[in-house]
This record gives structure tokens, sequence and C-alpha cells, in this order.
């Protein structure tokens, strides 16, 4: 079965070498709205096309981090169902989070791709050979990124970039047919 997908040749070209993908939470995993118990617990809603997606790169060689300004219980329990390692919470400067990270996995910003929605995410984004954002992400987002997503942050904006890289890395259709057969 011939996978369905096609991504532009320059964009492939720019995202070949990455190893290593910076994520933002709110507004990329989820759509941006923040629910409230009435016990003051965030709730979160995430996508499992996301979800599919990070565990995807995992098995294509590519490292999901997470580095957000936020923390939640409902978060780090995705997290960890996901099987996801690296998540820096509550992080205001997510470019320490980010050096950090290269630093450990011997990688340099080359290897290195991004994806956020606000402003907070910009340092990363633009020191990151690839940087994505949602469609909904704000104008000085959607600006400074190589890729905007055709989804909208909590529907699939996410596994997009995901498929995106797994195609760049050549790993995609590898994948696709374990699953397709």
């Amino acid at each position: 079965m011939k996978p369905a997908l096609s991504f532009e040749p320059e964009l492939l070209l720019l995202a070949q070498d990455i190893k290593v993908v910076f994520f933002d939470v709110d507004g990329v995993f989820t759509d941006g709205g923040l629910l409230f118990s009435e016990a003051g617990e965030t709730l979160k809603r995430f996508n499992v096309l996301d979800g599919h997606g990070l565990k995807l790169l995992q098995l294509g060689g590519i490292t999901p981090v997470v580095i957000t300004g936020r923390d939640s219980k409902a978060l780090r329990v995705r997290l960890q169902a996901l099987g996801i390692e690296r998540a820096y919470f509550g992080t205001e400067n997510k470019l320490v989070a980010a050096e950090q990270t290269l630093q450990v996995l011997g990688l340099d910003w080359s290897h290195a791709a991004a994806m956020g929605d606000d402003w907070p995410d910009l340092p990363v984004m633009r020191r990151c050979v690839f940087g994505c954002a949602p469609a909904n992400a704000h104008a000085e987002v959607l600006a400074a990124a190589n890729h905007v997503t055709r989804a909208r942050g909590g529907d699939g904006a996410a596994r997009e970039l995901c498929d995106l890289l797994l195609v760049a890395s050549g790993r995609y259709v590898e994948l696709f047919e374990q699953y397709a057969q």
C-alpha cells in the first residue's frame, strides 16, 4: 500500500537531519483552552492522532521533548502514557531547557525542530533548523515558522509535524507498512 501523504521537497530537505523536536503543549497538543475543575485542577483535552504521531517519532529515532510553561497532572499522565521521557514543566525560559537537552544528546541546532504557538516559543523555534506552528498560532509565530500545519493546535497539528519529519527521515513508509498490512 502506498502512503497518501506528500510534502513540499524544500521542507523535506530542510527537515531531513532532524533528531530532536521541541514541543510546546498548550496551543500545540491542546487547543489552548484551559478548563478548571471545581477543585481547581487543570483539565486538558489531547488528540489521539498527535499521541500516535509522538510514538511513531520515537520509533523512527527522533526524540520528542516537551518544554512547557505550565504543569499539570493531566499532562504528566499523558506524557508518561506516550513514553516521552524528556519533559520540562513550568519552564519560563524554554531556550535554557532546549540548550541543556541538545548538550545531553550531543546534538546542535542543525538537528533540531520546534513546534510552538506563541511568543515564549520563538527563541527555540528561531534557533532550530526547522520551526513549525499550528494553523491557529499567533501571527508572529506563524511568520517565523518554516511550516504552518493545516490542522489547528489540539486537532492533529503535532501529528502533521511528526509525519513530515518521518517522511523527511525516510522512516515513514517503513512504519506505515507495519500498520497497513
